[in-house]
This record gives C-alpha cells, structure tokens and sequence, in this order.
C-alpha cells in the first residue's frame, strides 16, 4: 500500500498529537492522586453521625471528667446518645477480648493509659486512625492507630510549713542532699520517674540510677495512691514528694493547704486515649467523637474538666505542666518491665 506526503504527514502530527494527550492525561490522573482528598469537617462528620444516634465508649475517666467532657458533647452535638463503661484498663480490654471472641463488637471507642492503649493495639483490634487533628501532636503523643487525650507529670513538692522558702529543692539532683534524709516520700510504684531521667532528662541509665541511688540514701518513706500521697504532704507526714501528680496541687492550694509543686522540669506520661475498635456499630459517631476530641475545641473542655491537654496548642486551666517535661512514649513503654526490676532494686521495693 502507498502513502503520499501528504498522508504520512496527517498520521504523524495525528500520533504526536495522541502521544501529547495521553501524556497530559496521564500527568492530570497523577495530580489528581497525590492532591489531598477533601476532608470533611465535623460538623459534617456530625450529619452522618445523626444516623448512628449512639456512642459506646470504653473509657477510665474521672468523675469530673465524665460529667464536663460528656455534657460539653452533648450540647455540641445533640442527637448523639452516649453509652459509657469505665473501669480499669486490663478490665476494658478483658471485656473487648471477651465480646470479640463471642463474635461481638459493641464499643466503638476505647481510652485508656498507654500501657494498655498499645496492648489492644498490640491485638489488632483498632481501626487505623487517620484525622486531620492529630496533625498537631507531636510524635510522642500519637501513632497510625490512636492519639492522647491528656497527660500528667511526676513533679517535687513540698510542705512550705515544714520547709522554709529558700530552702526549697531547685531540681531532683537536690534530693541527694543528705539534708533531706528521712523528708521524702513517694509512690512505690512510680518507675516512671527512673525511665524519665534515664531517656530524657540524662539519655543515660547509669546517670538516672546513680541520682536515684543517692536519693535512695535519704531513705524515703513509700505510699501508695497519689492521691493518698498528696493528703499526707498536706498533713506534713514528711516534708517533700518525689513523685507527686502536678495536678493535684492547684485544688489543695485553694483550699489553703501549705504545698506547692516545683514546676521547672517533671515527667510525663499519657493519662488517656482514643482509639476507634474495628468493626464498630457506630462507626460515624466513633470519628465524630475522636475528630472533637483532638480538635483545640475539645481539648479545652479537657482543660475545663480540670485535665492537662495533650494537644500542645490547650492549657492547662491551672499551671500545672513543668517547663521541662520528658514525656514517655510507646518505645519506653516496651521497657517498662526493665526499668522497673531497676526501681524496686534501687529503693529495696518488694
């Protein structure tokens, strides 16, 4: 078969042409990938929460927590009814194990501490958690499958009637002073502390052994419950708490009791989570919940129901977070076992 110029002209431009539209095109459908799809906002997000109507929520929270922080949703998002079981971390999961074994699922969200958040996410049992808030926390305070909700910290505090102003301890090295022997006291089962100083405040484990060691020397006396704890520093059992919750001094202050908490460094800890479980009834009520949550909006009703936000963004109603904070993450928390054999050895703990 014969072609003129003319021809092979036509077919040539009519290829490049092609060529050139297949190209544009190809290049179109990559930009349309990699461009951010468009995320709803939550008051969108609600609409369709409407339709479940519910929320389960499997969470340990305090009494204030349950009455501010659920009624703040509620008025928010009237329409959504909530269904809380709080109990402790291990029982919340026992009962989730429990549930899924007999083919169930009835929660959609869980929150507990972080020990217990990576054991049910160790389980697979939460869906990845992808929102546009978590954007904010840093890497410490979220993974792919939750995000904090709040955190505490270990801090000094001290009877000021029993401790002269000036005479104060500055920091935990000050604790090793022999002037404080038979003045301390903590919570016997806050290795924390030692995991805080041997990742952050030092990144050394002899270091953080050897300042808990000489203030092991000092003999300090060990109770059990914070909140037991902070009532005997009220009462002036001994003069200084080593690892006293920052948050338990504001409400004491203004009662007038004589304490006050050193603020310049402590180690943190996640408090609470969100994680939404697999297979949740009310999947749409589960993000609505998680999406509030973490947003600023939800987090200062943490703050208003007198916890410390983890979004870095939301005060704390109260100062209570130490300016220097060595936050514990999930990786810490695979050594728990470790640096706690290191604690109970340091203070002769049984």
């Amino acid at each position: 078969m014969t072609m003129n110029i003319h021809s092979k002209t036509f077919f040539s431009i009519a290829s490049l042409a092609l060529a050139a539209l297949l190209s544009f095109s190809a290049a179109t459908a990559a930009r349309a990938a990699s461009a951010p799809a468009k995320t709803e906002s939550i008051d969108e997000v609600y609409e369709r929460a409407k339709k479940d109507g519910k929320l389960t929520i499997y969470a340990a929270l305090s009494a204030n927590s349950i009455e501010v922080i659920f009624n703040a949703f509620r008025k928010r998002f009237p329409g959504i009814t909530i269904d809380h079981i709080d109990l402790t971390g291990d029982k919340l999961i026992a009962r989730i194990v429990t549930e899924a074994r007999g083919g169930r699922v009835l929660a959609d969200v869980f929150g507990s501490a972080l020990p217990y958040t990576m054991q049910i996410t160790e389980q697979k049992l939460l869906e990845p958690l992808a929102i546009p808030e978590m954007a904010a926390f840093p890497a410490a305070l979220k993974s792919e499958f939750w995000f904090a909700t709040d955190t505490q910290f270990f801090v000094n505090g001290w009877n000021t009637d029993l401790v002269k102003k000036g005479e104060e301890p500055k920091s935990f090295e000050d604790l090793a002073n022999p002037k404080w022997k038979d003045k301390l006291m903590g919570e016997p089962r806050d290795f924390q502390l030692l995991v805080g100083f041997a990742k952050g405040k030092y990144k050394s484990d002899d270091k953080a052994v050897d300042l808990l060691k000489r203030i092991a020397l000092n003999q300090p006396e060990f109770h059990r419950g914070h909140s037991q704890l902070a009532e005997f520093l009220v009462a002036g059992q001994r003069a200084v708490c080593f690892t006293c919750y920052a948050h338990h001094f504001p409400p004491r202050v203004k009662k007038g009791a004589p304490v006050q908490s050193l603020l310049s460094e402590g180690v943190g800890e996640i408090g609470g989570s969100v994680g939404i479980l697999k297979g949740a009834p009310h999947p749409a009520a589960a993000l609505l919940w998680a999406r509030w949550v973490a947003s600023e909006e939800g987090q200062r009703v943490y703050a208003q129901a007198g916890e410390t936000p983890a979004h870095p963004k939301v005060e704390p109603v109260e100062k209570i977070r130490p300016a220097a904070a060595y936050m514990l993450s999930q990786d810490d928390v695979k050594e728990f076992p470790k640096y706690e054999k290191m604690w109970k050895e340091i203070f002769q703990i049984r």
